[in-house]
């Protein structure tokens, strides 16, 4: 461990232009960090305890359900409502008005006065109103072929189709959960000092890992309701490989942009903890656990069922590209240590991590992220220790005293994708964004053709550096900014964020959101992953269907284990449960 911290102090951040490229980001998987494994880390650590506190259910699965979370600082709960809907009333878009599932993650006690009004909101989701103790609020649908594929067999004593679960991933999909002062909810603010959720998004994840534990006691609760003695639980490597879905569209890109600092707070915490990986020397002691994980990522890749042609044919390059490492790994590692020698002859030293990632260069990127994803597995104790500094201030500045000259330096030294894009061409402001007045969603409409431009929402950063730049060119480079920004007042809210973000190690995502070929989809997946999202199926370029907590542990085996790129349960593990539980005395109709 003092060997790894030691090279930590001469690790290196990688390039932004490097890091914040789109098709980069859009290639980003789950790691070390991402608030998913944060979070279940932190539970086990903690002993956090989660108990079923109240089932009102009936026969056909519809009432209320509520859980109890003690951590060691505060009690919280789960309120869970199940209403029936129609087939034709399961949208999953902002504008739907009923849901199969909707909830609510509580600040302390939940008393009768309290599901009351909870029964009468949650349930309306943004036509609601709640009180300011309700943390999230969120609603889910089911994958309906799943679950009733589910219940059904369990019903009857069979375990369901692996292909089946395989296809979906999850039985609930989740689409929206609301944080941070919406419709009358707790603001950030108001957790900022609460040693449970100070990490943004943390209570959101959390009543996402929760309601994936009422997922299953939903399906088990239904199956004993239509099979009496006979139904079964469903295997526990099956209930592991079931996460909580969730359907994301263009809503979640204007985050991204209108946020920057945390991106860059984000993207800047990831590769400070890549970073001292990369300088650590390659252990041979560590190569067959990095082998297994790399493996593991091909098999994950090849267990993806995707819609998306593109999105298969990336996942099928990688695969190869990662078989070619995995059985050239011998190789590699020779190599490099050859280099690492006659690089620096009078040094007896191994190569470091970061010379296997420079020799890779050639794979894809979603093979080089994997890779990336399985070198932070390996080195627990470096890369957790930035766990907790996924925070910020979002302050945009502009220092006083500051000229024209020392601007224009900021811009050609960090925003050179911005002000070298050619802004007359019709190519490169050939999209709009835009929010639907009667959708409520954000839209994309095509410049000079489509109704709404005038209601553009700002998100065409690069083209407002691009603006910037020129005009700043108009003037003296001696002259004061304060004076500029006097008489071009419009140029003031781009110039703080490119003075704020030009100082920053990641800066703004490199992307012209306005050109015909971008792609939102490079956004959002990068959001999702750092959230902690896997099984990524694009369903168009404009939104996409991930899994979370899948292949996370059950809230009864909570633990800080590993648990990177989920896998079906092989047909050997699920028949040695069946065997144990034939050896134990377990019959169909016994309970978990």
């Amino acid at each position: 461990m003092d060997a790894h911290r030691s090279t930590y102090t001469e690790a290196q951040l990688r390039n932004a232009d490097i890091v914040m490229a789109p098709e980069r980001l859009g290639a980003m998987h789950q790691n070390r960090i991402s608030f998913v494994r944060t979070l279940i880390r932190k539970m086990a650590q903690q002993q956090w305890k989660v108990t079923k506190h109240e089932w009102q259910l009936c026969p056909r699965g519809f009432g209320h359900v509520i859980y109890k979370l003690a951590t060691p600082n505060h009690v919280y709960h789960l309120v869970v409502f199940c209403d029936e809907i129609a087939d034709d009333e399961r949208n999953d878009r902002v504008i739907a008005e009923k849901w199969d599932v909707t909830f609510a993650l509580v600040y302390g006690d939940v008393d009768v006065s309290l599901l009351e009004q909870l029964r009468a909101n949650v349930p309306l989701q943004e036509a609601g109103r709640n009180p300011n103790n309700v943390l999230v609020l969120a609603r889910a649908n089911k994958s309906v072929r799943v679950f009733e594929h589910i219940v059904s067999h369990l019903a009857k004593g069979v375990q369901p189709t692996t292909d089946e679960l395989a296809e979906v991933g999850y039985i609930l999909r989740t689409t929206a959960v609301y944080g941070n002062g919406k419709f009358g909810i707790a603001d950030f603010k108001i957790l900022e000092n609460n040693p449970d959720f100070n990490q943004s998004f943390s209570a959101q994840m959390c009543a996402v890992y929760m309601l994936r534990e009422f997922s299953l006691d939903w399906v088990h609760y239904l199956a004993e309701q239509q099979g009496g003695e006979a139904a079964i639980p469903l295997h526990r490597g099956l209930q592991r490989y079931l996460g909580v879905g969730n359907a994301t569209g263009l809503g979640m890109a204007p985050y991204l942009i209108n946020h920057p600092s945390v991106v860059d707070q984000w993207m800047t915490t990831r590769e400070t903890a890549l970073a001292a990986v990369l300088a650590c020397e390659s252990e041979p002691a560590l190569y067959d656990s990095l082998l297994s994980l790399i493996q593991k990522g091909i098999s994950h890749l090849e267990q993806v069922i995707t819609i998306n042609e593109h999105q298969k044919e990336l996942n099928a390059i990688a695969v190869h590209d990662l078989k070619q490492l995995n059985s050239k790994f011998d190789s590699f590692m020779s190599t490099n240590i050859e280099s690492s020698l006659s690089s620096n002859p009078n040094q007896s030293q191994s190569s470091t991590w970061n010379d296997l990632v420079n020799k890779t260069q050639h794979m894809s990127l979603e093979a080089q992220e994997i890779l990336l994803s399985c070198l932070m597995e390996l080195y627990p104790e470096l890369v957790d220790a930035h766990q907790d500094n996924m925070n910020c201030d979002e302050t945009l500045f502009l220092p006083s005293g500051k000229k024209i000259q020392d601007l224009l330096v900021t811009l050609e030294d960090n925003y050179g994708w911005a002000i070298n894009t050619d802004f007359t061409k019709p190519d490169n402001n050939y999209w709009f964004w835009y929010r639907s007045q009667d959708k409520e969603e954000p839209r994309l409409g095509v410049r000079g053709e489509e109704p709404g431009e005038e209601r553009e929402l700002p998100l065409d950063i690069g083209r407002q550096a691009y603006r910037l730049y020129h005009a700043l060119q108009e003037h003296a480079p001696e002259l004061s900014l304060a004076e500029f920004l006097i008489q071009r007042p419009k140029y003031r809210a781009i110039a703080r964020r490119v003075w704020t973000l030009g100082h920053k190690a990641m800066g703004d995502i490199q992307m012209n959101v306005l050109h015909q070929s971008s792609l939102p989809m490079h956004l959002l997946r990068c959001k999702l992953a750092v959230f902690g999202a896997t099984k990524f199926d694009p369903r168009s370029d404009r939104w996409v269907r991930v899994t979370f907590f899948q292949g996370a542990p059950l809230l009864d085996e909570i633990s800080e284990g590993e648990w990177l790129f989920p896998l079906l349960p092989s047909k050997l593990e699920l028949g040695q449960q069946q065997h144990q539980q034939h050896h134990q005395g377990i019959v169909p109709g016994a309970k978990l």
